[in-house]
């Protein structure tokens, strides 16, 4: 089984064009747009598809989103089931494991590092991580 964890600190994270290439592998489009402290901080640098900034993704064409009166599409009004999240894909989705395959060190974001790792079918296993640097353990129980 193969699984994608994130190797240095910062956290799980793909890049815009993972992403893009995830939806399309996955056969849905998505609309990436920019937040607005984004587009405030970065100014003229502030546009879709510059791997430095952190995109957001709609699952519904931007027009149809409700926007802010300065024309911002307005995260906290997303529709439920129209906003895609990479933080919420399976680490052992085969369609994740293509795109890391295929994109290489292309798939990170700025603050990761990911890598596949091989273990075993059947084992039940747990990622475990230290400021964002991840590892692969068999799970097991704990209590408190």
């Amino acid at each position: 089984m193969k699984i994608v964890i994130n190797t240095c600190f910062g956290g799980f994270g793909l890049s815009h064009k993972a992403v893009m290439r995830y939806a399309e592998l996955s056969g849905f489009k998505l609309y990436p747009y920019l937040d607005d402290i984004t587009i405030r901080v970065y100014k003229d640098r502030a546009t879709v598809g510059n791997p430095e900034l952190t995109h957001h993704y709609s699952k519904v064409p931007l027009e149809q989103l409700e926007r802010r009166d300065d024309g911002i599409v307005d995260d906290y009004k997303h529709p439920n089931g129209t906003y895609f999240n990479e933080y919420d894909l399976k680490r052992d989705d085969s369609i994740l494991i293509q795109v890391i395959e295929e994109l290489g060190i292309e798939a990170n974001d700025r603050n990761a590092k990911l890598k596949i790792v091989e273990i075993p079918d059947n084992v039940e296993w747990q990622i475990e991580e230290y400021d964002g640097s991840e590892h692969i353990a068999e799970a097991h129980r704990t209590w408190s």
